[in-house]
């Protein structure tokens, strides 16, 4: 069973609409540790601010939940913020705790940045290394952002892409079944939908 984290803050329709769109029909809104239990795959939309967000996971009762199923080998995909959060902590409007999946931390675009922040827009993608989330899929490709702070893996072996916006900074990670991307893969068009059923799949050949 798909679950598709509800925290009252993702960019959740659009998700929806882009899995249906792929023909995904056995999928769940999970807003609760239940919504987890029997879940064979995870995707975390997010949009906000860091703190915000790890906060309302919390009162849901999520955060444990989604750190043992993300241990345990379930695979997961974090969109825009459900990438961030599975970094150790971000400096957004303070000190916040993530999910501590990966080493690394969340950051700002540097104040001295020559472009305007937020980056939004499309943007190419390059790729650090092959995956089977990038199956298909051209580097170079452009694919859609909405953010001002970006992620800083601590490790260059879970950088699996990567963008420039007056600086190089990373727009995917990946280590073993664990994938984040920074840009939304429900808005950017036929690129953005095989990579979501590039994830389908991951999580199919899983569960068989």
């Amino acid at each position: 069973m798909l679950a598709v984290i509800d925290y009252g803050a993702g960019n959740l329709r659009s998700v929806l609409h882009a899995l249906k769109h792929l023909g995904v029909t056995q999928m769940r809104l999970a807003t609760s540790p239940d919504d987890l239990k029997d879940a064979t795959q995870i995707i975390l939309p997010g949009v906000g601010a860091f703190g915000a967000g790890m906060a309302q996971l919390q009162k849901q009762k999520l955060i444990t939940p989604l750190q043992d199923k993300i241990r345990a080998g379930v695979p997961y995909l974090g969109i825009c913020l459900g990438m961030q959060f599975l970094f150790a902590h971000s400096d957004e409007m303070g000190h916040h705790e993530g999910l501590g999946i990966l080493p690394g931390y969340v950051t700002r675009f540097p104040a001295h940045h020559s472009l305007k922040v937020p980056h939004m827009g499309w943007n190419q993608l390059r790729f650090n290394r092959q995956s089977p989330l990038l199956d298909g899929i051209a580097e170079g490709s452009y694919a859609y952002f909405v953010h001002s702070y970006f992620c800083m893996p601590r490790n260059d072996s879970d950088l699996l892409i990567y963008s420039d916006y007056g600086m190089q900074f990373s727009a995917g990670v990946e280590r073993g079944h664990i994938f984040g991307v920074q840009f939304h893969p429900e808005k950017s068009q036929q690129v953005g939908l095989k990579m979501l059923a590039n994830f389908l799949k991951i999580g199919q050949e899983v569960v068989a």
